[in-house]
């Protein structure tokens, strides 16, 4: 019975030193930080992995999550700073840097986060007009963030990023928002067909103007040329009319009659070619005509000569069978239009 009873109490201190074992070895998963009390009062943090601990003395206290997490914020009605109402909701990402802090500063972390995210979101996007909320949606977050992470800071945890998931204004408003919008658009519009018009004016008159300047540029080149024509004109006639003075002074008395037969048909070309003139009558003999060409041919046979023995020699002019050299009447009798 002596040596049974030894067994036993062998047994027990043996079952004990197991318990003992089990009570003071911890292992801690990746993930997680554990909090070690002492009589109630934090002494440590055990780290991932194998740990040990006094037992019967100390415990484990919280069990703290250190990897990032997520919050969803429920959807709340935000009253802007031009008074108007919407609904938004977000999402909070935060994660446990000291756990100690997380464990013992706050109750319920998450609740306090939460609460903590829709209490600085209905601050700030108050404090905003619809338009900037609409529009600036990172400057929402990032005011956000900065704000809530503040906040937190003490409790030991890291905001890593809030983000706005949906604004949602009244349908009454963004009814409004769709006619402003149109409204500017069709602006916008009228504005630039009212440039495009006038443009293409400004663009038609500075056509118009460069067409007006090239015009009076060839007028003054037309003009130009036409006095260079008429001055070399005056210059010929000049000389053909010194050419026949010298031969009058001469006593060339053919010169004087080649001369008025130009004159003489000339005048006849011009009479003929009018154009108001139908039918002319004009005391005019066929002869005189012929008599003037009859001094030209005269001139020509004194320049080339007659027999063409190239001496020059003046041959006198003998009038054909038939024909009678007449000079022309001075004083016709004046033309007759019918």
């Amino acid at each position: 019975m002596v040596v049974g009873g030894f067994s036993i109490v062998v047994i027990a201190l043996i079952v004990l030193v197991i318990l003992v074992l089990f009570a003071g070895i911890k292992t801690v998963p990746q993930g997680y930080r554990y909090t070690v009390q002492r009589f109630g009062r934090y002494t440590r943090t055990l780290e991932p992995g194998l740990n040990l601990i006094v037992p019967f003395i100390e415990t484990v206290g919280a069990r703290m999550n250190v990897m990032e997490q997520v919050l969803s914020v429920p959807t709340q009605e935000v009253i802007t700073k031009d008074n108007a109402s919407i609904s938004a909701d977000a999402v909070a990402f935060f994660q446990v840097l000291n756990a100690a802090q997380a464990a013992y500063q706050i109750t319920n972390l998450e609740n306090a986060i939460l609460n903590l995210t829709k209490t600085n979101i209905r601050s700030v996007m108050g404090s905003m007009d619809l338009d900037e909320l609409l529009s600036n949606r990172d400057m929402i977050n990032e005011r956000l963030l900065r704000v809530v992470d503040e906040a937190a800071e003490p409790w030991g945890i890291k905001m890593t990023r809030v983000e706005i998931k949906d604004i949602q204004p009244p349908k009454d408003l963004v009814d409004a928002m769709a006619r402003q919008m149109k409204a500017e658009r069709e602006k916008r519009a009228q504005v630039l067909e009212a440039e495009g018009l006038r443009n293409a004016q400004i663009l038609r008159a500075e056509g118009a103007k460069q067409a007006a300047v090239l015009q009076a540029e060839g007028q003054r080149e037309a003009a130009f040329r036409n006095a260079e024509a008429r001055e070399r004109l005056a210059e010929a006639e000049a000389k053909a009319t010194r050419v026949v003075s010298e031969a009058i002074a001469e006593g060339n008395v053919q010169a004087i009659n080649y001369f008025i037969a130009q004159k003489y048909t000339e005048a006849l070309t011009a009479i003929g070619s009018a154009g108001n003139s139908k039918v002319v009558l004009m005391p005019v003999e066929a002869s005189s005509i012929i008599g003037s060409l009859g001094g030209i041919g005269a001139i020509a046979r004194e320049v080339f000569g007659d027999n063409g023995d190239g001496n020059g020699a003046p041959q006198p002019s003998r009038p054909r069978s038939g024909t009678v050299r007449t000079t022309p009447s001075v004083n016709p009798l004046p033309s007759r239009e019918s």
